[in-house]
């Protein structure tokens, strides 16, 4: 590990107690299945893994939301439960070292959604703050369940939702489903054996098929997707390619991810895209204001916060809002966060427990605090 414990790490940790939160620490060798299942893409391919002795698949833990929720279900601590945390965390990066710091809260078992959400923005506005004095701070948010009720509302079936939902936080991930979308892919060359399970839609059979083709070749289904992932996908992909949305509805949905506005104007914006699109977002779009109206009760600077519809963060766990704060002028997210509702469940948690949180990347601020304001 590296051995130099980052400067500012006294003031966030008296940050975090001032906030009512419960300092925990997890530890950094972790079952790698969660992970694999739940994190996405585009972690999943960062992951470092290794093996124990008895087979099980582990990996050095990449990062503190899924760590810090299977301790609380563990530990059967009664919610609500905020949980704090500063450590380091293990992944490939593009830029900078694979092993650096995170500090974050984890807000659980809070059902006023709308107060918590606001209240991990603010928590996480407040910290950066704190440690980037001087500096401007942008806020962008997204909303995981917004995009999903529009996609609903437009009617598209289940295999099409689940497929965009899963690319909404990937830019390109996104692009690439819009266009198979408007113009459906003819069917890929599979052998005939495979070609029979995909048609007959046998996720059993199809993979048993796989898994023996990864055994004979010498892959463990622990480096990638499962056997039965892989055939679901397969599934999936060939009843999408029966569908095409029509003009009308594809205009909506254009329309709706060119929303960017400030937060004080998006719920209104909203609702005159429903309006003209022909659309009831319902629930969602209460919630959405309900969330917007504790956002500004908390006093962040409305003028510096927007919100985006395409905006999406690159993890499956999402459900909810979805954000993240930049320095003004800055290429790089200091903080990102948001929620994630159905994760504990997957956990294997008995009872439903809403969940909140954010991240901050410790070596990007310490890099920012080195040039002047």
């Amino acid at each position: 590990m590296t051995s130099r414990f980052p400067a500012i790490a006294a003031d966030i940790t008296n940050l975090f107690a001032a906030r009512n939160t419960h300092a925990v620490e997890v530890a950094i060798l972790q079952p790698a299945d969660p992970f694999l299942d739940m994190a996405g893409e585009d972690l999943r391919r960062r992951i470092f893994l290794t093996e124990s002795e008895t087979g099980q698949t582990l990996c050095l833990r990449p990062e503190f939301t899924i760590p810090v929720c299977l301790d609380h279900i563990s530990s059967q601590a009664g919610t609500p439960r905020r949980y704090s945390y500063l450590g380091e965390v293990f992944r490939q990066r593009r830029e900078g070292g694979n092993e650096f710091f995170q500090a974050g809260i984890e807000d659980l078992g809070d059902r006023d959604t709308a107060e918590a959400d606001a209240r991990s923005v603010a928590d996480a506005h407040a910290l950066l703050s704190l440690v980037l004095p001087g500096r401007s701070l942008t806020v962008t948010l997204g909303d995981q369940g917004i995009f999903e009720a529009v996609l609903a509302a437009l009617g598209l079936p289940r295999g099409w939702r689940m497929r965009l939902a899963r690319a909404f936080g990937s830019a390109p991930m996104l692009q690439a489903a819009l266009a198979d979308l408007a113009n459906p892919p003819r069917n890929g060359q599979l052998s005939g054996e495979v070609a029979a399970l995909v048609l007959d839609g046998d996720l059993e059979g199809l993979s048993t098929h796989i898994a023996g083709g990864m055994e004979e070749a010498g892959l463990s289904a622990s480096a990638g997707r499962a056997p039965s992932e892989i055939a679901r996908r397969l599934i999936e992909k060939a009843e999408l390619r029966s569908v095409r949305l029509s003009n009308e509805a594809f205009a909506a949905l254009k329309n709706f991810l060119a929303i960017d506005v400030p937060l004080d104007g998006a719920a209104e914006a909203l609702e005159s895209f429903a309006a003209g699109a022909g659309l009831s977002l319902g629930a969602a779009l209460e919630k959405f204001a309900a969330r917007a109206r504790a956002i500004e009760a908390h006093g962040l600077p409305a003028e510096k916060i927007r919100y985006d519809a395409a905006f999406g963060r690159p993890l499956d766990y999402y459900t909810g809002v979805v954000f993240e704060i930049a320095a003004q002028g800055g290429e790089r997210p200091m903080a990102g966060g948001g929620r994630y509702d159905r994760l504990l469940t997957l956990l294997g948690a008995k009872t439903a427990i809403p969940g909140v949180g954010f991240s901050v990347w410790l070596d990007r601020i310490e890099a920012l605090r080195e040039t002047a304001p």
